[in-house]
């Protein structure tokens, strides 16, 4: 399980260090993709293959289906780490994370999730105003703090 926020920073190769603390769990390569939110979403192999089969079961007749699935896939990219645990991030990844110096990475259960750190700020900030409205939504999903 990926868990905790890390502040780290990307250098003009598109090269950023991985958290220690995640390295083992996504193992020697793994996926980065598009995320929602501006982010990108990072998966070690095994729960890639998982997703990846979901998406594969989606209705190919309706065209949010395909819109998601071609947005999902088309922006994935296999990464490896270097023996300083540093991986190469791709410009259109970089470029769609809107990435600049300071990045932040976060553990979000079975996935890694890169954000430039003006929009996790952001995000956060946007995010922890509606917390608790957030909270009393998830109620009708049958989840309970």
């Amino acid at each position: 399980m990926f868990m905790g926020e890390y502040q780290h920073s990307i250098d003009d190769k598109g090269r950023m260090i991985v958290p220690a603390k995640f390295r083992e769990s996504l193992g020697t390569s793994f996926i980065v993709t598009r995320g929602l939110d501006q982010c990108l979403f990072v998966y070690p192999m095994e729960e890639w293959a998982v997703l990846e089969q979901k998406l594969k079961a989606l209705p190919l007749m309706k065209s949010d289906a395909r819109a998601f699935t071609r947005f999902f896939f088309s922006g994935a990219t296999e990464c490896e780490l270097d023996k300083q645990g540093r991986m190469n991030l791709p410009n259109n990844l970089i470029e769609h994370a809107k990435l600049e110096k300071d990045c932040i990475v976060i553990g979000v259960s079975n996935r890694v999730e890169i954000w430039s750190k003006q929009m996790w700020e952001s995000y956060s900030q946007q995010s922890e105003e509606s917390f608790n409205e957030i909270a009393e939504k998830l109620v009708d999903f049958n989840f309970d703090l």
